[in-house]
Parts: C-alpha cells; sequence; structure tokens
C-alpha cells in the first residue's frame, strides 16, 4: 500500500496505473466499481469483508472515511493492488469542506464502462438512491442489523424509501430460509392457513420474513420472540398439519412436514463477506424485496379512516 497524503483525485488514479505496472499486470480484469462508506473505527472490518468478497468479484474498491466536515479540505490515501485482493484497492480519508463534496473525489476513479455498486457497512443514509454518493452506483447495499440504534426503525425507513437497485442485508440473512420454505410448498402443494415467525425480539430480517409471507401466502402471519440466535422457527399451518423450520443454535435446522419424518438441514448464520458476495452477483432490480418493502411499510402504517356518510 503506498501512502498519499493531501492528495487528489488525479494523483489516486496515476498511482492505480503505477501499482499495476509494479505488479507487471497492466490490465486487470476487474468487473466493477465497489465503494465503501464507512467510518474510521469500521473500516478495518468493513475492508476486510470486502476483501473476502473480492475473490468472487474482482474490483476497484473504493474505501471512502468521511472525517470531521469542520476546517479546509483534506484527502489522504492509502493505495495498492494484491496483498489478497480480487482488484485494486484505494482507503481514501476525507476532512474539512470536501467531506460534503465526496461525490467529486470518488466520480473520476471509478472504473468506465463497467457497474458501480455501493455499500454502506454501518450507518446508511435515510434514502441512498438520493445520496450523493449513492446516485453513482446501480446497486446500493444497506445493512439495518449493523446500526447502533433502532434498527428495526432503520429497515422501515429503507424500505419507505425503496428505489430500484436498493437492497439491504437483512434480506439477504433470508434468502437460505426463503429457499428452504419454498422448496418445502413444493413438496407439500397444500393451502397455507396462517404463518408464525420466530426471532430475537429486534431482528430486521424477521421483519422482512413476516412481510414477505404475508405478501406470498395472503394470509396471516404472526411474529414471535425467542432468545435467538437470529430467526429460529418458522411455522405454516395447513390442513395436513404443521410445516415447520426451526433452528435453535444458529447452524443446523430441523425440518419437520406432515406424514414425514424429521429431517435435519444445514442452515448455517451466514458472515457479511458471504452476504456481500451474494449481492454483488445481480445487479438489476430484486422486484421480490421491492415487493416486500411494500408490504412491510404497509403492514406498519396505521390504518385507514373511512370518511363517514353526511345523512
Amino acid at each position: 500500500m503506498i501512502e498519499l497524503t493531501n492528495t487528489t483525485s488525479s494523483r489516486i488514479a496515476a498511482e492505480f496505473v503505477r501499482a499495476r505496472t509494479r505488479a507487471g499486470s497492466p490490465v486487470m480484469g476487474m468487473v466493477m466499481t465497489l465503494i465503501i462508506v464507512v467510518s474510521d473505527e469500521d473500516a478495518e472490518a468493513a475492508m476486510s469483508a470486502a476483501q473476502r468478497a473480492s475473490r468472487e468479484h474482482p474490483a476497484r474498491v473504493l474505501g471512502v472515511i468521511l472525517g470531521d466536515g469542520r476546517g479546509s479540505a483534506r484527502v489522504d490515501a492509502q493505495v495498492g493492488i494484491g496483498g489478497g485482493w480480487g482488484g485494486e484497492i484505494a482507503l481514501i480519508r476525507l476532512k474539512g469542506e470536501i467531506v460534503r463534496y465526496a461525490e467529486s473525489v470518488v466520480l473520476p476513479l471509478l472504473l468506465p464502462d463497467s457497474p458501480v455498486a455501493i455499500w454502506w457497512p454501518t450507518a446508511a443514509p435515510s434514502d441512498p438512491a438520493s445520496d450523493p454518493l449513492g446516485a453513482l452506483a446501480k446497486r446500493r447495499i444497506t445493512d439495518a442489523a449493523s446500526v447502533g440504534r433502532g434498527k428495526s426503525n432503520a429497515m422501515l425507513t429503507q424500505c419507505r424509501t425503496y428505489a430500484p437497485g436498493n437492497t439491504d442485508l437483512s434480506w439477504t440473512r433470508l434468502t437460505p430460509w426463503r429457499a428452504l420454505l419454498a422448496a418445502a410448498l413444493d413438496q407439500h402443494p397444500l393451502k397455507v392457513t396462517r404463518a408464525v415467525g420466530v426471532a430475537e425480539r429486534i431482528s430486521p430480517s424477521a421483519d422482512l420474513l413476516v412481510a414477505w409471507l404475508c405478501d406470498r401466502l395472503k394470509v396471516p402471519v404472526e411474529r414471535a420472540t425467542s432468545e435467538g440466535p437470529g430467526l429460529t422457527e418458522v411455522v405454516m399451518e395447513t390442513k395436513d398439519g404443521p410445516i415447520r423450520i426451526y433452528r435453535s443454535d444458529g447452524r443446523l435446522a430441523t425440518f419437520t412436514s406432515p406424514n414425514r419424518p424429521d429431517r435435519p438441514v444445514a442452515l448455517k448464520r451466514r458472515e457479511v463477506p458471504a452476504l456481500l458476495a451474494e449481492e454483488l452477483r445481480r445487479l438489476d432490480e430484486d422486484d421480490v424485496y421491492a415487493a416486500t418493502a411494500a408490504k412491510l411499510v404497509a403492514l406498519h402504517s396505521p390504518p385507514k379512516k373511512t370518511a363517514r356518510k353526511k345523512s
């Protein structure tokens, strides 16, 4: 990694070229630009997760640390390639008035003719698509489960401001659960009369699961609480008996269905690098997430009052 102090976008771009030349790789097969907007204290963990994801998705990774917005503008950066990364890496620290115009630093560093994704590992804007950095990206990734306080409210806010290209890792965590539940209904094409989702008291993923089941099954879905970890149980009631997936340890689940013996199913809680890699595989709009987000907002909206007719 090369240290650049009080630098500019053009000097960072030039250092990318020099780094590739030193490595003997003037051309690299990078498929996208990944922008990571992160605080200084969370930068190491976020960049480590991105490094692991970059093995599947070689990218130019631009870590952007927004510092104190007061004072004169200053841009410092660390630039390099290799070291376990699947592409190029720049960790950029912004201070002073330039913090308000971070997109002016990032825009010249985007790979030409390739998609852009942005990830907020912790706190995210309330409307990612309208954020100046978010507007540069085709895919905008948030994580309501990682905010310090108000996780459920953070998830609801992201759903209210949903725009094509938005997603949240709380939704990505549900992929194995949704696959199992869909497969269960394929094996048992029965009418579901009601359902229950059981999880920790505060779980954005469980909130999304309830909304998804409501939207897809068109039946009442109850949200119950457990000690965790995370999502622990889903039960779908049918006339032949319950279809149940129960996971108490975050690793192995038990699948119960009518007239069949119980069976174990691998259902390990996944780490952030695997979740990030999954989201970077698709850059088009996720229609199912869009419908689920709209349903979650509807479930938390006050009922509309009906106007009384005047006699």
